[in-house]
């Protein structure tokens, strides 16, 4: 194992993560810095001392990952066996989320369409709304020609070109 120097001031709980704590269970309550320091501290330690513990429990049962039994079973040589019900509650929750996100992820799976047939259908339907929104695009262009092209006719048949318009109004004062 590497020499940990000063290693275990790095391995803090995220501040943010203890302030959103703080203010959900304490609402109504300032926390001074250095107080919010101090838990910050006390929660490190205390997860250092509950890992060690079910480090060594684990060791003892000749395994090599701690479990989650290891855990509860440290809390309760440590003397806080009280936190036990709302970890095994915690951890139970846990479990549901994690059996959740493996149901989610296996639907894909499960569905009996190879992957490469999926990613073939995702590629067609792409092609299908490329060529679509092409269509929609040439009808909008045709539509701004056709009016652009009737904005012109109206314009000319309501005012004929200047130069007509001088011959015909020498025209009329020859007629009168």
């Amino acid at each position: 194992a590497m020499a940990s120097s000063g290693n275990d001031d790095d391995l803090t709980i995220p501040r943010a993560a203890i302030n959103k704590m703080i203010k959900e269970t304490l609402p109504n309550v300032r926390v001074a810095n250095d107080a919010r320091e101090l838990v910050v501290n006390c929660c490190t330690e205390f997860i250092h001392l509950i890992s060690s513990e079910a480090n060594e429990i684990c060791n003892k049962s000749d395994k090599k990952t701690i479990s989650p039994e290891h855990v509860i079973n440290a809390l309760e040589s440590l003397g806080f066996g009280s936190y036990i019900a709302e970890v095994k509650d915690v951890l139970q929750e846990c479990k549901t989320v994690a059996l959740k996100r493996r149901k989610a992820s296996s639907r894909l799976e499960n569905l009996g369409i190879p992957e490469e047939e999926l990613l073939r259908q995702q590629q067609e339907l792409f092609a299908k709304a490329r060529q679509q929104q092409a269509e929609i695009a040439q009808q909008e262009w045709l539509q701004m020609q056709q009016a652009a092209q009737q904005a012109q006719m109206a314009a000319s048949s309501a005012k004929p070109p200047p130069q007509a318009n001088s011959s015909q109004d020498e025209d009329e004062e020859e007629d009168m």
